[in-house]
């Protein structure tokens, strides 16, 4: 019975996310390199036990969860997340404010001791070990004195500009290049946000 609830819960979400989606079963098929007769056999309930390489082909093809898309209700839990302001009814994160000159000496402790020990600002987001630098130099071409940078502390893998200290004369530097050479820098972390004149 169990699988069943979850061949279920996998039909009923495909064809929420076919339909919400913009999608076809066709464009699911084609981008996803399943068969027709595969999609129609799961959506007509042909199907008992869909096979977890099947799961993940459609679950990539949307852009959500492999785990998710059998157990939860997409459709429910989307409704309920467009009537909430992304901003207004999200708990902000406290997020400590280092100043440039602390920044190395403060690297390896844990965010809720840096939280007790340093002033804090807010992050209304999706974010965990987040830091905020405050620049007391320009970082040329990228940030002035005064700025506020939000960390994601030792993000370094994905795409995005990273924070990184030069380790002999400890300037702070903003590089985006994957192919950066970092040997002689600290990574300090993704930047996710920027704040002028902090």
């Amino acid at each position: 019975m169990y699988r069943k609830d979850r061949t279920e819960k996998l039909k009923s979400n495909i064809r929420y996310l076919i339909k919400s989606r913009g999608e076809t079963q066709l464009s699911l098929c084609n981008a996803s390199g399943l068969t027709r007769t595969t999609i129609y056999n799961i959506l007509e309930g042909r199907v008992v036990n869909v096979q977890q390489s099947t799961v993940r082909k459609i679950s990539d093809f949307f852009g959500v969860s492999y785990h998710e898309i059998e157990t939860v209700d997409f459709e429910a839990r989307e409704v309920i997340e467009s009537t909430i302001s992304l901003h207004g009814n999200m708990n902000p994160a406290a997020v400590p404010v280092i100043r440039e000159s602390l920044l190395l000496q403060n690297l390896d402790k844990r965010i809720g001791e840096l939280a007790v020990s340093h002033p804090l600002t807010y992050y209304f987001g999706s974010a965990r070990n987040l830091i905020a630098v405050l620049l007391e130099s320009d970082i040329a071409g990228k940030n002035e004195a005064g700025n506020l940078l939000i960390i994601s502390k030792g993000g370094v893998h994905g795409a995005g500009e990273k924070l990184v200290c030069h380790k002999l004369t400890k300037k702070l530097n903003i590089v985006s290049e994957p192919s950066f050479e970092l040997d002689g820098f600290y990574v300090i972390g993704a930047v996710i946000e920027e704040r002028f004149n902090g």
